[in-house]
């Protein structure tokens, strides 16, 4: 027997209709469901009027309303501001609840709680589940019942709680839709038109032409081509010329691919023990750090402002005019550095950025050129196509030394060396910087050395700036 008559179901980051666990229970309790997608104008005031993230939900917001229309349903989508629209929605549609699931970040968690008091005044039901995570808040703890800081005993005391709940089966059961689909609300006048792009107050992007497969099909496309690497992941992973990540970490951040799906395809992989298990036991690695940045996060929310370990606030960073201009030289691809400004390049022009040259790049910006880390964490927010707070925060902190479990303050990455390692050929400096297509695969990686090209000289010299950096970082090892 249904419990509510009518519910809501809000879609925030989570823009799929299968495997959905808010869409799962609301269906299973309620008579009728509607559906709603909000263009958050608190969210939307503070982009560029060009964001490919925006032109990739709007394309998954079709694709959803598609997917809902299938099965019977329909969905509402507004632009407008979420706190208030979703109560005042709520209450002219005549629910009983409006179903959601959980958003870690402080923001949201202040927004959803401003909802929930609205909605409480109506006399209206705000239920949340989880959704983006497999292990959760407080569900993976320490022995003395703390939040781990570590991510290794982390990464052990999460796989064995998923082993020890019928070997992983509970967690990583897709929470079905299709059975209850007849429950949803079907079109109606709130469903007879979406905002365009334009409407949104948007302009067109390049992701078109980057041919970024976007919404549900997209996702899954993308997984049954990594699925069938996913066994050479860990030899492939570290080289940005090679096509060794999943990229699916957008898919990840807007919900249109379910983090079970994955979760279940990296486990069974491991456990198999065929070929591939290796592969796919680092990658279950990467996925267990993002359950491990939601959770600091949410133990922690001053890490969105402060260093997580407290000492490195001390700092003191590059500051006036130079640091300005060191940071200008970083964000446009001009400190001199091959593999660093390709980096730069790659994300400027297509919002992504290879996960081994997010280190690279971060830490020559905090170690190189002695500029806090905060610069960066906001310029890769407002660039990055797959940014997630979590574990943008994570990574920038990690980078710095003053976060979580984080690489020691003295581990200065060399950027030459970086770039010999994990580019020796050049392949992918070049696709980037042409003006350096006609150097040998040793002269790339230092062009200074040869002379002759087009290309800036470097703006720091690595050793000096590693002594200098090492004297920064002096009041941590020596807080007196």
């Amino acid at each position: 027997m249904a419990q509510f008559d009518k519910s809501l179901l809000w879609f925030r980051r989570d823009l799929r209709c299968s495997d959905h666990a808010a869409l799962h229970q609301a269906l299973k309790t309620s008579r009728q469901v509607y559906c709603v997608f909000i263009f958050d104008q608190a969210i939307l005031q503070a982009l560029p009027r060009a964001d490919r993230r925006v032109e990739f939900i709007h394309a998954a917001i079709d694709e959803l309303a598609a997917g809902l229309a299938e099965m019977g349903g329909a969905l509402i989508v507004r632009h407008a501001f979420a706190e208030q629209e979703i109560p005042r929605l709520a209450a002219e549609l005549g629910v009983e609840a409006v179903f959601a699931n959980h958003d870690y970040e402080p923001a949201a968690i202040a927004r959803d709680r401003n909802v929930e008091l609205g909605l409480r005044t109506a006399g209206i039901a705000f239920l949340s589940f989880k959704d983006q995570v497999i292990f959760e808040k407080s569900e993976v703890l320490s022995l003395s019942g703390t939040p781990f800081s570590i991510f290794t005993p982390y990464k052990n005391a999460w796989l064995k709680k998923l082993a020890a709940r019928n070997d992983g089966d509970d967690d990583l059961q897709p929470w079905l839709v299709e059975p209850w689909a007849a429950n949803l609300a079907p079109a109606d006048a709130h469903t007879a038109s979406r905002p365009t792009l334009a409407e949104l107050g948007f302009d067109k992007t390049n992701l078109d032409a980057l041919a970024i497969p976007t919404g549900m099909s997209g996702a899954a496309s993308l997984l049954d081509q990594f699925s069938a690497r996913i066994g050479r992941y860990a030899e492939t992973r570290n080289f940005p010329a090679v096509q060794g990540p999943s990229c699916l970490s957008v898919h990840l951040r807007f919900g249109t691919i379910s983090i079970r799906s994955l979760a279940r395809l990296a486990y069974d992989a491991m456990r198999s023990g065929s070929g591939g298990g290796d592969g796919a036991a680092v990658w279950l690695s990467e996925l267990i750090w993002r359950d491990f940045y939601f959770m600091i996060l949410f133990h922690h929310p001053h890490v969105t402002e402060r260093a997580f370990k407290p000492a490195y606030d001390r700092i003191e960073w590059e500051a006036g005019p130079a640091a300005d201009e060191l940071f200008r030289a970083w964000c446009e691809a001009r400190t001199g550095y091959p593999l660093v400004d390709a980096a730069m390049l790659q994300l400027n022009q297509t919002g992504y950025m290879h996960n081994r040259l997010r280190m690279v790049t971060a830490c020559f910006l905090i170690k190189d050129l002695g500029i806090d880390w905060r610069w960066g964490e906001r310029y890769f927010a407002e660039k990055l196509n797959d940014y997630d707070l979590a574990a943008n925060n994570g990574g920038w902190q990690w980078a710095a030394s003053s976060g979580c479990d984080a690489q020691p303050y003295f581990r200065i990455f060399n950027p030459v060396s970086q770039s010999e390692k994990f580019d020796a050929d050049g392949v992918f400096i070049r696709r980037y910087l042409p003006q350096l297509a006609g150097l040998s695969a040793k002269e790339i990686h230092a062009p200074w050395l040869v002379g002759g090209t087009a290309y800036p000289a470097p703006i720091v010299v690595h050793e000096e700036a590693r002594r200098l950096t090492l004297e920064r970082y002096a009041v941590v090892k020596n807080p007196g």
